[in-house]
């Protein structure tokens, strides 16, 4: 074997080792859950005068859903004088006007609804809630974005918790008004589901930390004022401040059962730049406050819970790095022995990629107790999508690395609830033109691989090709089609790959 072939199987098993590694941390996950499963959060009484409460509604052109938004929360139940409800708009387009509109006309019913728009969108959603706490007169913050329908419960069924006084958040789980629009959106809602019930309900019942998601959660307004209040050096001000306050000992709350709707991104272009900017986030937040957790007076497990939680990101590098390194490696280990590579190769894949299929089936299972097994068809294609994400996802890790800076664009909402609903004519539409032929390079590459494995008979490793392959080919051919599906006089937000 010469130095070079040598060289690529240590790179290859070193990659897949990592990978490894934060398989298993799934599987600590699950555990963590299983054993906490019966410990459901219980407010510790209940007010008996009820808080002030402030919603802020940060907007940024959404003149699809702002009526939608606005009309749901004014019709949140909880007395009328003390309710205040702050309309934060930042938008440059007939988002302005609409919104006006809906102020005016909640006004007029009597309810305490303010309109405040920024010209300069300095901090953008961090400054925006941050001047919007400087006027508020809410003890307490519930926050809502554009894309959200709240029950008319949520604040009742949050509130209570707050009379234990260490207490800092509660956040919500999100839910899924138009999950069964496309086989995307049906993913999202599982990789969400797993997000929310088991890394939120096992750090937080297993006492580690875990994240305000920026949305469909309630603040002490105190809290936030001793955390360091909103600040807009990362992407994810609510992942940034969550572990900032969590730091000064106040704790959160999730509520697993405390759902939220909401409507998923129906364009894989959206859901990219979701995906960019909540990646390039978490990493920036891992290089300022890593630190700073490390040498708290944390316990251990809270510390290496923060670690994998903040830096899980660093998978999609090594994922590119392992795509491009299969190929030649499978050909090396093909020549040296196919007993050696089913013997090592196939058990490392195994251990980073059935952890991803066990931990989606136990959250499923546990929310869908009737019909579990049926959502698992969507398996395959959700590892495939992961694993297509990686050319997006690195881009944004080193952007994050190199501290590259780009504005905060808001995923585009098109107010799709059924599935006869249209988007493809609207606005907002993102642009994004190499990522795109990389992804589908990459998939050509598998597809190669692919026929190589089968040619030769390795047929252990056609499953694992097979999902690399389906993964770059459909986020790269589904960006190319919905970006250049609709009419061409559709607007489209040119160089926004973010």
């Amino acid at each position: 074997m010469t130095a070079v072939e040598t060289l690529i199987l240590a790179l290859y098993f070193f990659v897949l080792l990592i990978l490894a590694v934060y398989g298993w941390h799934r599987y600590y996950l699950v555990y963590i859950y299983m054993k906490h499963k019966h410990e459901q959060p219980v407010p510790k009484g209940e007010f008996d005068d009820l808080p002030v409460v402030t919603i802020q509604l940060p907007l940024y052109n959404e003149m699809y859903v702002v009526d939608r938004l606005i009309d749901a929360v004014c019709q949140i139940d909880y007395p009328r004088e003390k309710l205040e409800i702050q309309v934060l708009d930042d938008s440059t387009d007939e988002t302005r006007q609409i919104t006006e509109l809906a102020v005016r006309r909640h006004a007029l019913q009597g309810v305490d609804i303010k309109y405040l728009h920024r010209a300069d969108r300095t901090g953008y959603k961090a400054g925006a809630l941050d001047e919007g706490l400087k006027v508020c007169r809410g003890e307490y913050v519930a926050i809502f974005d554009a894309d959200f329908i709240p029950k008319p419960d949520f604040l009742m069924r949050s509130v209570h918790y707050f009379t234990d006084p260490k207490v800092a958040l509660v956040q919500a789980r999100w839910g899924h008004i138009n999950e069964d629009y496309s086989l995307l959106t049906k993913i999202q809602a599982v990789l969400l589901d797993a997000h929310f019930v088991l890394e939120h309900g096992s750090r937080n019942r297993g006492g580690c930390f875990f994240n305000f998601n920026g949305t469909a959660g309630i603040w002490r307004k105190d809290a936030i004022a001793d955390g360091g209040g909103w600040q807009h050096d990362t992407l994810t001000e609510d992942l940034d401040l969550s572990y900032r306050t969590q730091l000064r000992g106040w704790q959160f709350v999730f509520v697993q059962d405390h759902v939220a709707p909401a409507e998923l991104p129906v364009e894989m272009n959206a859901f990219k730049s979701q995906q960019h900017r909540w990646a390039k986030g978490s990493i920036q937040t891992f290089m300022k406050l890593m630190p700073r957790i490390l040498q708290s007076d944390q316990p251990f497990h809270v510390k290496a819970e923060a670690f994998f939680h903040l830096s899980a990101n660093f998978n999609y590098p090594l994922m590119v790095v392992l795509s491009v390194l299969m190929g030649p490696s499978m050909v090396i280990r093909y020549n040296m022995g196919w007993y050696e590579m089913m013997l090592i190769d196939i058990p490392l894949f195994f251990a980073a990629t059935a952890s991803v299929a066990n931990f989606y089936m136990v959250c499923q299972r546990e929310l869908y107790p009737q019909s579990w097994t049926e959502r698992l068809k969507y398996l395959p294609i959700l590892m495939s999508i992961g694993i297509g994400l990686a050319v997006n996802n690195t881009k944004a890790v080193f952007e994050a690395l190199f501290h590259k800076p780009s504005e905060f664009v808001r995923t585009p909402k098109y107010a799709v609830e059924a599935n006869g609903d249209e988007w493809s004519q609207k606005k907002y539409r993102q642009s994004v033109a190499v990522q795109p032929m990389i992804e589908l390079a990459l998939g050509l590459y598998f597809t190669g691989t692919l026929f190589y494995a089968l040619a030769n008979g390795i047929y252990g490793t056609v499953p694992f090709l097979m999902l690399f392959q389906v993964g770059f080919l459909y986020t790269g051919m589904l960006s190319l089609l919905q970006q250049y599906g609709g009419d061409s006089g559709v607007e489209v937000v040119q160089g926004k790959e973010a």
